[in-house]
């Protein structure tokens, strides 16, 4: 079998951008780990960095239409090499290089300096005799197969089909898996992948490697990618995808991504109208929706459904140790709640006392030297208020020197690389807005602030997924949550009650969650009112809420 994306023809017709992610999905299919594009400013000559056997490789990618590369390609890349400190270097080609360019490499092998070359031969050869699928060091966890099988058995039934699965729990795999078992049976089979984001969008494609073979194509489809083909697996953008869709192009299965972005109207409700023929499933961790339309009213009741609390009581999402930090309630609001009813916004605005952004940086400090290896994300009110709290902390600690911010504002290339920063731990602390919220994965967050942040269940769910993932020395995640709204601790308090009840069947996991206020007092208060404040987590600032007396505590 070929590797139908290092055919000629392929490289020729991808460009430059082509080339360099043909040769990102052939390492892993060779076996290489920590694989990344580095490419663009200050990338010091290289293309891509990667590991294998423990060894350091960067490579050098030179796209050339027709005619060969020149001699520039060798010098860059010996100069990657020095800088990254490779124990391999490759120049990548698909064509050949000049007779020049290869007087250079051989006088380079001459004073040891050891510079491989891939040209368009090679590479075809490679593609010829690599493993059909990506090596993966893992198998499908038990809810991962059922998951699948779920899916595909509402797909045969009903022509669609819904996944829950919390963040960490792998919704990405089980989906890569029901698009490669089709493939599998029907190798002609046109998939469309969804997503309401560029950068997800990317990330999907290339999380999809590890689920299909070689000789199946993905297409990425966005406003600046526009494949000459549209066969195999296309991942688009809902905007991308609808124009496509307008044009002709029909497939025979669609998966979208983050499906809580799924209205009654607009642009997915469209999509999905017009292709009325394809089965269809959606994936997602947080299935609420601010404007309260039922998803399963597009994709049916969930065909397998495990949520946050499941995950952790089996073991396979992080223990928690959660501390609500509520020091700041006005004790004098306390005494009238009971005989005035406010809304949720003016309660939050009466009841809680914000905490200054010095003394958070204090509590910070503590948990960071409790917790081994800390890498922490801390969630703020605003972007002002994440650059604030970046130069706060890098001046407040030398753990924190290299503190950042991470949010929308920012250039992607800058956040590709600062998040790469933080998966090497060159950066220890990012704080951000929403970045976080959907399609990053950092296995090794061990901690996580969570500060003055407006209340949503979705966006809790998520940003608290975050730091959720399994890591190998990670024993529970850290999280401080400084409260500034009375859902918040509905949300925390009802996890810990979920967590209790599901723990109780789990007795063996070496790490058991803990969810405490750091006032006790207080604790017992909000929990005594929110017993008895229905579907509180999930009002909106306009409800109003009267409490009960809370006997024994005033």
């Amino acid at each position: 079998m070929s590797a139908v994306f290092l055919t000629a023809a392929e490289l020729r017709d991808g460009g430059p951008g082509g080339l360099t992610k043909a040769l990102e999905r052939t390492l892993w299919h060779l076996g290489f780990q920590d694989v990344r594009i580095i490419d663009g400013a200050h990338d010091y000559g290289a293309d891509l960095l990667a590991v294998r056997a423990r060894e350091q490789w960067v490579f050098q990618c030179k796209w050339k239409a027709h005619g060969t590369a020149d001699r520039a390609g060798v010098d860059d890349l010996e100069r990657a090499r020095t800088h990254y400190r490779a124990d391999k270097a490759v120049l990548v080609t698909n064509t050949d290089i000049t007779a020049s360019a290869e007087a250079r490499r051989q006088a380079l092998a001459g004073i040891g300096v050891d510079i491989a070359l891939w040209h368009g031969a090679t590479l075809d050869a490679i593609g010829q005799r690599m493993p059909d699928h990506v090596p993966v060091p893992y198998s499908l966890r038990p809810y991962q197969e059922q998951a699948v099988d779920a899916i595909e058995r509402a797909l045969d039934a009903e022509g669609t089909a819904l996944l829950v699965l919390a963040t960490g729990l792998g919704k990405t795999v089980v989906g890569g898996e029901v698009i490669g078992n089709l493939v599998a049976s029907r190798p002609d089979a046109r998939v469309l992948v969804v997503a309401h984001m560029r950068d997800l969008v990317g990330q999907l494609e290339k999380a999809l490697w590890r689920h299909l073979p070689k000789n199946v194509p993905t297409r990425l489809l966005t406003g600046e990618s526009k494949p000459r083909a549209l066969d195999g697996v296309v991942v688009a953008t809902v905007e991308s995808a609808l124009s496509a869709v307008r044009a002709g192009y029909a497939p025979d299965l669609i998966m979208i991504d983050e499906t809580h972005h799924v209205a009654e109207t607009g642009r997915f409700a469209e999509l999905l109208d017009l292709c009325g023929t394809a089965g269809w499933f959606g994936v997602t961790a947080t299935p609420w929706r601010g404007d309260k339309f039922d998803i399963t009213a597009r994709f049916g009741h969930p065909s397998f459904k495990m949520g946050i609390a499941e995950g952790m009581a089996a073991g396979y999402l992080s223990a928690v140790d959660y501390k609500l930090y509520a020091d700041g309630v006005d004790w004098d609001t306390v005494q009238g709640i009971s005989r005035h009813g406010y809304s949720i916004k003016d309660l939050n605005r009466r009841l809680f006392l914000p905490q200054r952004d010095e003394e958070i940086v204090e509590h910070l400090r503590v948990a960071w030297r409790e917790t081994a290896e800390p890498r922490a994300i801390v969630f703020c009110q605003t972007i002002e208020h994440a650059e604030h709290m970046a130069s706060l902390l890098a001046i407040s600690d030398p753990a924190w020197a290299n503190a950042s911010y991470l949010h929308s504002g920012l250039p992607k290339r800058h956040r590709d690389i600062l998040l790469n920063e933080f998966r090497l731990g060159r950066v220890p602390v990012i704080t951000c807005v929403d970045v976080f919220n959907e399609g990053v994965d950092v296995p090794d967050v061990n901690l996580i602030a969570f500060l003055r942040v407006t209340h949503s269940r979705r966006i809790f769910v998520q940003q608290l997924g975050r730091g959720l993932r399994l890591s190998p020395g990670k024993k529970a995640l850290k999280v401080l949550d400084f409260v500034t709204d009375i859902r918040r601790a509905a949300a925390v308090l009802n996890l810990r009650r979920t967590l209790e009840a599901e723990e109780t069947e789990h007795l063996e996991l070496p790490h058991v969650s803990r969810i405490e206020f750091q006032d006790e007092t207080v604790g017992s208060l909000m929990d005594m009112w929110i017993r008895d404040a229905a579907d509180l987590e999930t009002a909106a600032d306009e409800v109003r809420l009267q409490f009960p007396l809370p006997k024994g505590i005033l």
